[in-house]
C-alpha cells in the first residue's frame, strides 16, 4: 500500500512537472511549498535536485538556439551562483529544517506577490546587479531548490522576448542543478531516503512534462502563468504561516496574514484577467516583447 505521503508528492510532483512543461521554470516553486508540509527538507531538497538535473538540461536541449543569444546576459549571473551554492549546500547541514522552511517561504513569498502582481522596472546596470543575484539565488536553490521565481521576475523584469527568456532559464538551471548536485554528494547530503524519493517522482515528471508543452499550446502562455504565481503566492502564505507556527509564533498571529496572502493573489488574478480586454499579445518593456 502506498504511504498517503508518497502519493501526496507524486501528485504534487505531476502538477508542478506540468507548469514547469508549460512554462520552463515553476518545478521547485510548485513542489516544495506542498512537499515541506510532509515531507522533510533535506531530503526533499537532494530529491529535487536530483530531477531537476534531467528536467533542466532537458528544456537547455529544446531552447538550445537562443542560447547563443543570452549567455553574454546570464554570464554575470553564473559566476554569482557557483560560491552561492557552495554557501547554501553548507547552510543545509547546518540549520534545522523548521528554520529552512521559515526561511524558504519567507524569501519566495514577495518575489511570487511581485511576480503575480506583474512588477517590471528595467534595470539599467544590469551586469553590476547581476552577480549578487546569482549568489543568493544560488544559497536559495542550494537549500530549497528553488530558483525560478527570482530568475523568471529578473529575466522578465529585463525585457527578454520568449525564447531568450526560456533559453535563459535554462542555462542557469541547468548549470544550478548540476553545480548543487556534485556539492550535495560531496557532502553527503544525497542519502537512500532521497533516492527513493526522487525514484518516486520520476513517473510523475515524464508524464507530467510533455503534457504541459501540449498546454501552453492551446492555453495562452501568459493567462497560465499568471494563474500558477497566483495559486502559488497562496500556497507559500499559507506555508509560511505553518512553518511559523511549528517554531512557536501564535497561531492566531500568521494564520489571518496567510488568508489575507491568498486574498490578495486572487484579486491579482482577477484584476489580469479583466484587463486583459481579449489581447493575448504579451506586455512590453522598453521596446521588446516580454516572455510569456
Amino acid at each position: 500500500m502506498i504511504d498517503l505521503a508518497i502519493l501526496a508528492l507524486v501528485l504534487t510532483v505531476f502538477g508542478a512537472a506540468v507548469i514547469n512543461g508549460a512554462l520552463g521554470y515553476g518545478f521547485s516553486s510548485i513542489t516544495v511549498p506542498i512537499a515541506l508540509f510532509f515531507v522533510e527538507a533535506r531530503p526533499l531538497v537532494a530529491a529535487l535536485v536530483m530531477i531537476e538535473v534531467a528536467i533542466n538540461l532537458y528544456q537547455l536541449y529544446l531552447n538550445r538556439r537562443s542560447v547563443g543569444r543570452v549567455l553574454p546576459r546570464v554570464a554575470p549571473l553564473l559566476v554569482g551562483l557557483v560560491p552561492g551554492v557552495a554557501v547554501g549546500a553548507v547552510l543545509l547541514t547546518a540549520i534545522a529544517p523548521a528554520w529552512i522552511k521559515v526561511g524558504t517561504y519567507a524569501v519566495l513569498l514577495p518575489l511570487v506577490l511581485s511576480q503575480a502582481a506583474g512588477l517590471r522596472r528595467p534595470l539599467r546596470r544590469e551586469r553590476a546587479a547581476a552577480v549578487p543575484l546569482g549568489m543568493s539565488v544560488g544559497i536559495l536553490y542550494a537549500t530549497t531548490t528553488i530558483s525560478g521565481p527570482p530568475l523568471a521576475l529578473f529575466f522578465n523584469n529585463q525585457g527578454l522576448t520568449k525564447g531568450d527568456f526560456r533559453a535563459a532559464l535554462a542555462v542557469v538551471r541547468s548549470a544550478e542543478a548540476t553545480f548543487t548536485l556534485i556539492v550535495l554528494l560531496a557532502l553527503g547530503q544525497v542519502g537512500p531516503t532521497s533516492i527513493e524519493l526522487a525514484a518516486w517522482m520520476v513517473p510523475a515528471v515524464l508524464i507530467g512534462a510533455p503534457i504541459g508543452q501540449r498546454l501552453v499550446n492551446a492555453v495562452d502562455a501568459g493567462l497560465f502563468r499568471q494563474i500558477c504565481m497566483s495559486f502559488d503566492a497562496a500556497i507559500v502564505g499559507l506555508g509560511l504561516a505553518r512553518a511559523l507556527a511549528a517554531v512557536g509564533v501564535a497561531a492566531l498571529a500568521v494564520y489571518p496574514a496567510a488568508a489575507a496572502v491568498a486574498g490578495l493573489s486572487a484579486y491579482l488574478l482577477w484584476v489580469h484577467l479583466s484587463t486583459r480586454g481579449g489581447a493575448n499579445a504579451p506586455p512590453v518593456v522598453g521596446g521588446q516583447e516580454v516572455a510569456s
